[in-house]
């Protein structure tokens, strides 16, 4: 899948994206953006601008199958380009780059048209990607859930399903929001320890889980499961997603089965979706599972997928707060994970997922699971952090935090490098608490 896109060498002739460090051109993330006074469209990021892929029709830049492929990724959603699928974004992909280098063919006239297919990224509004028809959280993080299972059950912090299947819940897609949105405090029933019985109110111990976004491409029928080999045909891209969580409502609530209230009141995604294409040159193997780890049963086998099924991405969360904002410091690195400590890859969610004959659509969302490291500097959440807020971070402020206080904002990074082809990133996924409605 490395190809002429990939380019280290290549420039575009629109300047700030050359050495952007989110979205040079060999990035090229799509989205849905709306521009001053205009409608929800489909964009393309590139350095600080937005290529306006309506504008860009209409001024004759697309043609045969990228052109087909831009016509289905200008709409209000992207839903239509991923379901027509690889091939078809790949084609878009390849104009893009032509369309945007600054030496190739027409550079310069593409160039003069930039006032009319070019908007300011800072001028505009970024939408959600597509239309989102169901949304898959997965657990995939296996550090987190040793060090959350070592809070709760030290003597066998993870179950014993765990190295058989990927295990998942099905989220609610409705409070899905781009970064930016607002994160409301929820109300729930609550119950400390000491407490005979619960009471109701705003959530004591707010958190963030830091997760990677994946959207899904073309669909399956109903009843017919993607097998392993054929499953990354079906992903499209990734983002970043935020899975905030109340983390006291879930304590009371999550018996006997699982998340609720604790995790249905937002989920935060990176507005930009970094194709699969893009990412190609950051595919790794998984880490090698223990000696003693099960053998997998074969539908999440696949000899592709042992050798280049993972994604090497480096993943940063960030804290701001009132403190830190009024002694005019930046905000506070928490953080640093990467996506290689997942233990399932993503074709293996796929397969799983579909294994009992469900059917997925394009546009639908799957969530890793929070992503944690074995060192303290890469943990995911502030529940383990804080050891369940009972060790408080000190910021450089001089406040304290077990978990999240109304007024701070949580940001989250990621960015992919590798010797011989140029970093791209993500975009930022962010939020600020509100207090409770």
């Amino acid at each position: 899948m490395i190809d002429e896109t990939h380019d280290l060498k290549r420039r575009s002739w629109v300047a700030s994206a050359n050495g952007h460090g989110d979205f040079p051109i060999q990035n090229l993330p799509l989205g849905i953006f709306r521009p001053p006074g205009g409608s929800a469209r489909g964009g393309v990021a590139i350095g600080d601008e937005i290529l306006d892929l309506a504008q860009a029709l209409d001024q004759g830049l697309f043609q045969d199958q990228a052109g087909e492929a831009a016509a289905a990724a200008a709409g209000p959603t992207l839903n239509p380009l991923l379901a027509l699928g690889a091939t078809a974004r790949q084609a878009l992909r390849r104009r893009l780059v032509e369309l945007l280098d600054a030496n190739g063919k027409d550079a310069a006239a593409h160039a003069a048209r930039a006032a009319r297919i070019l908007h300011r990224a800072a001028d505009c509004t970024l939408e959600l990607p597509a239309a989102i028809g169901d949304y898959t959280d997965f657990y995939a993080g296996i550090h987190h859930a040793l060090n959350v299972g070592r809070l709760f059950r030290p003597d066998n912090p993870l179950l014993p399903n765990y190295k058989h299947l990927p295990i998942a819940y099905h989220g609610r897609t409705s409070s899905i929001r781009p970064s930016g949105a607002a994160v409301r405090r929820p109300n729930g029933q609550r119950k400390r320890p000491e407490e005979e019985t619960p009471s109701f109110g705003p959530c004591r111990n707010l958190d963030y889980e830091l997760e990677l976004g994946i959207w899904i491409g073309p669909g399956n029928a109903d009843g017919t499961p993607i097998p392993i080999a054929e499953a990354p045909r079906h992903i499209a891209g990734l983002c970043l997603l935020n899975d905030w969580s109340a983390r006291d409502i879930q304590a009371f609530e999550y018996q006997p089965l699982g998340p609720f209230l604790a995790k249905n009141f937002l989920t935060t995604l990176s507005p930009w979706l970094v194709t699969v294409e893009a990412l190609a040159p950051f595919r790794c193997a998984p880490e090698p599972r223990d000696a003693g780890d099960p053998k997998l049963l074969a539908y999440l086998q696949d000899g592709a997928d042992e050798k280049a099924g993972a994604f090497d991405i480096t993943l940063e969360v960030l804290l701001n707060t009132s403190g830190l904002r009024a002694a005019g410091r930046p905000p506070q690195h928490l953080a640093q994970g990467t996506t290689r400590d997942l233990y399932w890859t993503v074709a293996q969610m796929v397969a799983h997922h579909t294994s009992g004959g469900c059917n997925l659509a394009a546009g639908d969302l799957f969530g890793s699971g929070t992503i944690s490291g074995t060192a303290r500097t890469a943990l995911g959440s502030l529940l383990e952090l804080t050891r369940g807020g009972r060790e408080p971070l000190t910021l450089a402020s001089g406040e304290q935090r077990g978990f999240l206080e109304d007024g701070d904002e949580v940001i989250f990074r990621a960015a992919c490098h590798r010797e011989g082809y140029a970093s791209i990133g993500f975009g930022e996924c962010r939020g600020t608490i509100h207090p409770s409605p």
